[in-house]
C-alpha cells in the first residue's frame, strides 16, 4: 500500500529544488554579522578597502536598510552588530558584499571569490546582549593587538568604538542608542561608556557570542547542567543569542516563515515541470499520468504527483485535478 507520508527516496529525488532554509530575520531584528576571507586571506589590505567598505555601510544606514551599533574592521574579517530595517538583512549584505568585491578584485588585480562561504549571522536578544556585543566587538581589535591600549582604541578609525567616544564622526552610525543606557548627560554616557567597555578587558575571549547554539543561548555549561538536572524544558539554536524562551519563539517564528516561503516558492515551480520530473524518476510516459491508464507503476507515479504538487507545492486539489484529467475527490483520495 502507498505510504501516507513520502518516504525518503522519493522526497530526495523529488524535493532537490526545494529552497534552503531560510535565515532568521524579522524586522528590527538584532543581529551580530561575521564575515571571513575566503581561506584566511586579507579583506582589507589598505586604507582604500577600508574607506570602499564603511562607505557601502554609510549608504545602507542612510536608506535605513538597517542600523549599526558596533563595528569592527580585521585584517582578514569583519564584525558588525546591526538591527534590521527597511530591508532583510539577506538583501543588504548581499549590496554589501557583492559591490564591495567586485572593487576589492579590480583594485588588487584578483578573481574569483574573497569571502569565506556565507557570512554568519547571529539573532541576538537585545537585553543584555545589545551591549554585551558592542564590547566584544570593540575589544576584538585590543586582543587581536591591533591597538596596544584603550588610548589607543579610542582613536582608531576602522571601529564604531572611535565614533561612540566622539573621537570620530560617522553621523551613519547608531551611537546615541547605546550612549543612552548610560546616562542622560552625554559626556557622563561617554564616562560610564567607557568604563563598561574596559570592564570586558580582563573577561577575554567570549566564545559564546559567535558559536555552539545551546551554550550560547543559556549562558555557558554550569547553567545548562543545572537546568537539565531540573529536568526544566530548554530550547537551543546556533543561530540564535539569547534566553531558552527567545529562542524558542525566535525557532517558532521561522518556522512559520519557512512554511510560508516554501508554499509559495515550490508553487513557481510549475506542475508540467513536476509531471516531467515524475515521468523521468518512475520511468513511465507524461501522457500516462493524465490517462486512465491503471498499470501499477503509473498509478504510483501519479500518487507521488499528488501527494507532492497538493501537500507539498501549495496546490489546490481543483488545480491537480485539472490537470491530470481526474476528480478532486480521486486527488484527495
Amino acid at each position: 500500500m502507498f505510504p501516507k507520508q513520502l518516504d525518503k527516496r522519493v522526497k530526495s529525488r523529488y524535493f532537490s529544488f526545494m529552497p534552503r532554509q531560510p535565515r532568521l530575520d524579522t524586522p528590527g531584528a538584532l543581529h551580530h554579522v561575521i564575515g571571513r576571507g575566503i581561506d584566511g586571506t586579507e579583506i582589507f589590505g589598505n586604507k582604500k578597502d577600508c574607506e570602499d567598505f564603511i562607505g557601502r555601510l554609510k549608504d545602507l544606514c542612510d536608506k535605513k536598510a538597517f542600523s549599526i551599533y558596533a563595528w569592527a574592521l580585521m585584517s582578514n574579517h569583519f564584525h558588525l552588530l546591526v538591527r534590521t530595517g527597511r530591508l532583510s538583512l539577506s538583501n543588504s549584505m548581499r549590496k554589501l558584499l557583492t559591490g564591495y568585491v567586485v572593487n576589492y578584485n579590480r583594485r588588487h588585480k584578483r578573481y574569483g571569490h574573497l569571502f569565506q562561504n556565507r557570512y554568519k549571522s547571529i539573532l541576538c536578544e537585545d537585553d543584555p546582549y545589545l551591549l554585551e556585543l558592542t564590547r566584544y566587538i570593540h575589544l576584538n581589535l585590543l586582543r587581536a593587538g591591533i591597538v596596544k591600549n584603550m588610548k589607543s582604541l579610542k582613536r582608531y578609525e576602522w571601529c564604531g568604538h572611535s565614533v561612540i567616544m566622539g573621537t570620530i564622526k560617522r553621523s551613519w552610525q547608531d551611537s546615541d542608542t547605546i550612549l543612552a543606557y548610560f546616562g542622560k548627560r552625554r559626556k557622563k554616557a561617554i564616562e560610564q561608556y567607557e568604563l563598561f567597555i574596559e570592564g570586558g578587558i580582563k573577561e577575554g575571549s567570549r566564545p559564546e557570542f559567535v558559536g555552539g547554539g545551546l551554550i550560547r543561548s543559556l549562558g555557558g555549561w554550569s547553567q545548562v547542567l543545572s537546568l537539565k538536572r531540573s529536568g526544566s524544558k530548554i530550547f537551543s539554536d546556533e543561530r540564535i543569542l539569547g534566553s531558552s524562551e527567545f529562542v524558542n519563539n525566535a525557532i517558532t517564528d521561522a518556522e512559520k516563515k519557512e512554511k510560508e516561503t516554501l508554499r509559495l516558492n515550490l508553487k513557481i515551480s510549475d506542475l508540467e515541470s513536476l509531471a516531467e520530473k515524475i515521468s523521468e524518476g518512475e520511468a513511465v510516459e507524461k501522457t500516462e499520468l493524465c490517462s486512465g491508464n491503471r498499470r501499477r507503476t503509473v498509478v504510483r507515479a501519479r500518487k507521488i504527483f499528488c501527494q507532492v504538487s497538493f501537500k507539498e507545492m501549495g496546490y489546490s486539489g481543483a488545480d491537480v485535478a485539472r490537470f491530470l484529467g481526474i476528480t478532486t475527490s480521486a486527488v484527495n483520495r
